[in-house]
């Protein structure tokens, strides 16, 4: 499978055919946004917060919360912040606030955005990320005003990588499949998306600006939106 070569500009061209596609279904955390705000949430301030409320220490905070995230990872309480604001008694919402100017758009979302909102393509922000997380970083990113739908698995009450949530999608807005290009940081999803016969599927190799590039297998992969700039399509 022919792979987007990290830096090079406009190469969407060698693979991405623009006059083909209508829709465009874009992940949050990792794609659109840098991961690097939730992994140092998730990973190093709320083991703080944790630690301070039950009086343990740091690294063992930072055990006991990793434990609590893998028993559920994949499903959609992994996502719901409902459910880690009643399981860890914490107001889950108001500690994001706390570091929220760690949250920032990957490069060239807003020039990658401009362009396909020119070529009169719908742009559908599709996301297992919580309502609450949303509009938090819809807030911080000033992004929102792109998108011709915002879609939360969570609206659905089941998480992307299950079929009945595309099923759902594709009810909801009327979804041609054939005619959509679908990006994703995360391979389970993406693997969802190819069962569900999504025409365009791409990985991003470097959802966080503090991690090396990681090759997604079976996809065609991209680091940045640079890349596949539909500047010459119609």
């Amino acid at each position: 499978m022919k792979m987007a070569q990290p830096g090079a500009e406009n190469s969407s061209r060698n693979f991405i055919d623009w006059t083909q596609i209508d829709d465009i279904l874009l992940d949050l955390d990792g794609t659109l946004l840098d991961l690097n705000f939730d992994l140092h949430f998730w990973l190093e301030y709320l083991p703080i917060i944790y630690s301070e409320k039950h009086k343990v220490r740091i690294e063992d905070a930072k055990d006991i919360l990793l434990k609590m995230l893998n028993a559920e990872i994949g499903t959609l309480n992994w996502y719901c912040l409902d459910f880690w604001e009643n399981k860890l008694d914490l107001d889950i919402v108001q500690l994001k606030r706390n570091v929220s100017h760690l949250i920032r758009a990957h490069p060239n979302v807003d020039k990658f955005l401009t362009q396909v909102k020119l070529k009169n393509k719908k742009i559908y922000l599709v996301t297992n990320a919580h309502r609450k997380t949303i509009t938090l970083k819809m807030q911080a990113t000033k992004i929102e005003h792109y998108f011709d739908g915002i879609i939360s698995s969570h609206d659905f009450g089941v998480a992307k990588q299950e079929q009945h949530f595309w099923h759902e999608l594709t009810r909801n807005i009327g979804l041609k499949k054939e005619r959509t290009i679908f990006f994703d940081d995360s391979q389970d999803v993406l693997h969802a998306a190819r069962k569900f016969n999504i025409g365009q599927i791409i990985a991003i190799s470097k959802p966080s600006s503090k991690l090396d590039a990681k090759e997604v297998s079976g996809f065609i992969n991209i680091e940045n939106f640079s890349q596949v700039m539909p500047i010459d399509s119609n």
